[in-house]
Parts: C-alpha cells; sequence; structure tokens
C-alpha cells in the first residue's frame, strides 16, 4: 500500500513538474481563407534549442480538449524544444468544415503556411524547425521539406509508402479478426474487381454484383461506417480517374498518392529517423522501411535511423495483435518509444 501511494505522489510530482517547466499558449494562421487554430508550448525557464512541428494522421482532431500527445510534447520540451500543433478546419477553435479528402498536398501547403506565420512571429526556436509525423503525415512531411528544405529534421512514426495502405489495412484485419486464408483470399479479390471497374469505366451494378461477400463482411461494414455504397458516390470516385486525380500504379494495382515519390524522399537532405510497429495492420511498414532504404538510406545528408518496436501497433502501444479493433486494457506506449526520439535529438547538429 505505501509502495502504491509512492508511486502514485511520484506520478503527481512529475506531472506538476512538466507544467511547471512549460507554457503553453495559442497561436492561429490563415489557410485558404480559413484560420486555423493551435497552441505551442515552450520552455518555462530558457530559450528553446529548436521548434518541432506535430503533424497527424487521418482524421478530425481537438488537440486542447484531447491533450493530444501531451506526454510526447512534454517530453520535447523538456529536452529544450518548443512544439507547435493546430487543429484541422472544422475541428476544434478551426475554421471552415472538414474535409476528410483533403489531399496531402493541400496538408502540406498548410504545414507551410504554419511554419511562414511561426517565423513571421519569431516565435522562440523558429529558427531551427523540425517535423514530427505520423501515419499520413509520412506523405505530407516530405511535400513539406521538399518544399521548405530549411526544415532541419523529421520523426516519421509509421509512415507510408507511396501508394494506398488500405487494401492492406482490410487484408491484415481480416485475418486478425478470424477470417482464414481463403476467405480473406476471396474478400480481397472482390475489393480489387470493385476498385477496377471503378477505374476502368465499368457500372455500379457491376460493382455490386463483384462485391456482394465483401459488403456483407462485418468488418468491412464496420469500416464503411454502416454505411451502404450509392451510385452518387461510385460515380463520384469514378470521374477521378478521368481527370487524373486518382492515380493507380498499373503493375501492382494500388492508387498512388504522390507521384515521383522516391525522387522527392531521394532529395532530401536533414536527419530523418522513421519509427513503425511491427503489429502494425494499418500501414504495410515492411514496405515503407523497403522505400526508406532505398531513398533516404542512399543518401548521406539523411543520416536515416530505423527503430522497429515488436509489440507496437500502428500508434506504438503496447499490443497483442495489433487490429483496427483491438480494445487495448490500457493506452500503454512500447518501452523506450518516447526514449528513441530523444536520444535521437541529442545526436542533431548544434543540440548535443
Amino acid at each position: 500500500m505505501k509502495k502504491f501511494i509512492l508511486l502514485l505522489l511520484l506520478g503527481i510530482f512529475q506531472q506538476v513538474l512538466a507544467k511547471a517547466s512549460a507554457t503553453t499558449d495559442t497561436l492561429s494562421f490563415i489557410f485558404e481563407g480559413k484560420k486555423l487554430s493551435g497552441i505551442f508550448d515552450l520552455p518555462a525557464t530558457k530559450a528553446p534549442s529548436g521548434l518541432i512541428i506535430l503533424i497527424p494522421g487521418s482524421g478530425q482532431t481537438n488537440m486542447v480538449a484531447w491533450k493530444w500527445n501531451a506526454e510526447l510534447r512534454n517530453r520535447f520540451v523538456q529536452e529544450g524544444f518548443a512544439c507547435y500543433i493546430w487543429d484541422k478546419a472544422g475541428c476544434g477553435k478551426s475554421e471552415g468544415v472538414f474535409d476528410a479528402n483533403q489531399t496531402v498536398q493541400s496538408s502540406a501547403k498548410e504545414g507551410i503556411e504554419a511554419i511562414k506565420e511561426l517565423k513571421r512571429r519569431n516565435i522562440p526556436g523558429s529558427e531551427k524547425i523540425g517535423l514530427w509525423g505520423h501515419s499520413r503525415a509520412g506523405w505530407i512531411c516530405p511535400l513539406m521539406i521538399s518544399d521548405f528544405p530549411e526544415i532541419k529534421f523529421w520523426i516519421s512514426v509509421s509512415g507510408t509508402d507511396d501508394k494506398e495502405n488500405y487494401g492492406y489495412l482490410l487484408e491484415k484485419n481480416f485475418l486478425i479478426e478470424g477470417r482464414s486464408k481463403e476467405e480473406t483470399r476471396k474478400l480481397m479479390s472482390e475489393w480489387q474487381n470493385g476498385f477496377d471497374i471503378a477505374r476502368r469505366g465499368g457500372t455500379f451494378e457491376e460493382k455490386l454484383k463483384a462485391t456482394e461477400n465483401l459488403r456483407n463482411d462485418p468488418f468491412y461494414i464496420f469500416m464503411s461506417n454502416n454505411s451502404k455504397p450509392t451510385e452518387d458516390g461510385f460515380i463520384k470516385f469514378q470521374k477521378t480517374f478521368q481527370t487524373g486525380e486518382t492515380i493507380v500504379d498499373e503493375k501492382t494495382g494500388p492508387q498512388v498518392y504522390i507521384p515521383n515519390f522516391e525522387k522527392i524522399l531521394t532529395k532530401i537532405n536533414c536527419p530523418v529517423l522513421a519509427i513503425f510497429g511491427e503489429k502494425d495492420s494499418q500501414v504495410d511498414w515492411h514496405r515503407t522501411i523497403k522505400l526508406y532504404k532505398k531513398t533516404l538510406g542512399k543518401n548521406s545528408k539523411s543520416q536515416l535511423t530505423i527503430k522497429t518496436f515488436p509489440n507496437g501497433n500502428h500508434n506504438i502501444l503496447k499490443s497483442t495483435t495489433g487490429g483496427y479493433r483491438e480494445k487495448l486494457t490500457k493506452n500503454e506506449v512500447c518501452d523506450g518509444y518516447y526514449d528513441t526520439m530523444i536520444s535521437w535529438l541529442k545526436t542533431l547538429p548544434n543540440n548535443k
């Protein structure tokens, strides 16, 4: 009992100490006519050695209410870095309407506007800006670095390669949720056929006929938010192939998010730390590591460092299956996750 009380008091003391060592303030910027609301954390007792912009993955955000990545931000601040995050359009206190289909190119431009505002206001640490990005940010951060080569470093967590990962997500989770290999093979065949019917100019009726088992699978229904496919939605998606908005790798089948992504990665000249969970069921981390080694790994200036966590899921939380719907008893990050980033930051020039 005494040990429990001691640990509890220690935890409370650490929280108080973290708050005392940092100050948090608001900072907004304008992107495409909308004010996007954000917050930045600063070390309370000394000037920051740099500023880390945190780029989230897909989905809506509410950074303040969710205390998003609070522990990670605390660790960065304790190490002497300022941090900046903001809510996507239509989320939190940001203006506009949330767009689940915002392109990664648009998100990258949004991030550049954030950097410009930080520098315009001479926010402490903004003379040395680095990026931390999760999942979808694996596309956004390289585009930002390409457009703004002054960015000093990039921490990529559960990063992506150049292609759509939804097929990987479905296949992995079908198996995790108990489908046999044969059932999974058939479901994935239907998913690919439905996609091909859309891009090759087929009809909505043809897609429905080709995906009957898939559309009745419980996990697929869950991922579709329990909504049934509509002809209007099918036609709208089909038009993206005609306009060139959606590009497909003809050899392997998936959608290509960023053309010439390998070339973009090869030209990144800042240090990169890439972190992956080996139980990630949402992003094909094997494929991303292969791509990173082929591109970043060939450029001495990127100083590529790769770290994987055997029991880590997509969010680098301790996990048994890594399944999309796995109910974790507690959201506990993998041992060494924070320390890996802090130790790596200490190796960077001017931060030793």
